[in-house]
């Protein structure tokens, strides 16, 4: 229960009232606090302002506060009992408080969470977010409170009706969660090969990778590279080099492209790739190499907690 959660919160439509803009354009840049500052004296004001409501518990829910959530979402459900994303973020914030509680908790937690999805699904047949959250949550919960990797399968074919790709991406989760890897690597290609996205591609590398098959995620990576062009690959090939000390020639030239081109489109802050070449240095048994680009990535950022683990590791040769 995880991937999905990130949709439920991105804003659907601005009204015109100058604080739900403003709140609406806060979340946009992550300003979560702010967002929820102006929204809460505005929602006080206004308590029967659904927009506003929705936008409250978005905010709530990016900073994981899921009881406030909760009770923004509630507000919505109740409003409109027939509105299917409604449901679905009221099913969303309650699968994340059930996992931030104990299992005893999260029972009755849970079941809430799955009644608000079903309904979701019911509402609306093409909804194809909720079906995800239906796929994952019938995979991950026990046999004992209602996990089923029938039911599971029977949202991926829902999915695979509205979305080819989608389908296959969830037939590969399923065999991969229960850990079937010759029946997901096949429907992950499918979907890879139907779909072509850098999403199909990060999820065959990340099954590869989960797989230890480190030579496979490499060239998944080079092929995806080919058909989009961004940088950010350079990166995520210097990781697996360093993970695995692998082609560490072939890493280290990588992550120099990456840092060379960087820019915040990438996704991924550049003191990760000093980091990783800091590994590299280190897989190659290069001490002063590697304090170099472990000490560059300590001075972009100072609380990096990985890095100063890594530094330890590298004064230790």
């Amino acid at each position: 229960m995880n991937k999905f959660f990130y949709i439920l919160f991105i804003p659907i439509l601005a009204f015109g009232q100058p604080n739900v803009e403003k709140a609406e354009k806060l979340i946009k840049e992550k300003q979560f606090e702010r967002a929820e500052g102006v929204l809460t004296s505005y929602v006080n004001d206004h308590p029967n302002h659904i927009r506003a409501i929705e936008l409250l518990g978005d905010a709530y829910g990016h900073q994981k506060k899921w009881d406030k959530a909760i009770i923004e979402f509630k507000k919505l459900v109740d409003a409109d009992a027939h509105n299917a994303n409604y449901y679905y973020k009221y099913g969303g914030v309650l699968g994340m408080k059930a996992l931030s509680v104990n299992k005893l908790k999260a029972v009755g937690i849970i079941g809430d969470a799955k009644t608000a999805f079903l309904k979701a699904a019911e509402l609306d047949p093409e909804h194809i977010d909720v079906r995800w959250a239906l796929v994952e949550l019938y995979m991950q919960l026990p046999g004992i409170i209602g996990g089923s990797k029938n039911k599971s399968l029977r949202y991926a074919n829902e999915l695979e009706n509205l979305s080819k790709v989608d389908g296959y991406l969830a037939k590969g989760y399923i065999h991969e969660y229960d850990d079937e890897p010759e029946l997901a690597e096949k429907y992950y290609k499918q979907a890879l090969e139907i779909g072509g996205s850098v999403t199909c591609f990060d999820k065959l590398t990340s099954f590869y990778e989960n797989q230890n098959q480190p030579k496979k995620a490499i060239k998944n990576i080079e092929q995806a590279y080919k058909k989009h062009n961004r940088n950010a690959m350079h990166y995520q090939i210097g990781k697996v080099c360093a993970d695995y000390n692998i082609q560490l020639e072939k890493g280290e030239r990588c992550l120099l492209v990456f840092i060379e081109n960087h820019s915040v489109k990438d996704g991924v802050p550049i003191e990760w790739g000093y980091f990783r070449l800091a590994q590299i240095r280190k897989n190659k048994l290069d001490k002063t190499g590697a304090l170099k680009w472990i000490n560059k990535a300590l001075a972009v950022r100072a609380d990096f907690v990985q890095a100063e683990e890594e530094k330890a590791k590298i004064l230790a040769l």
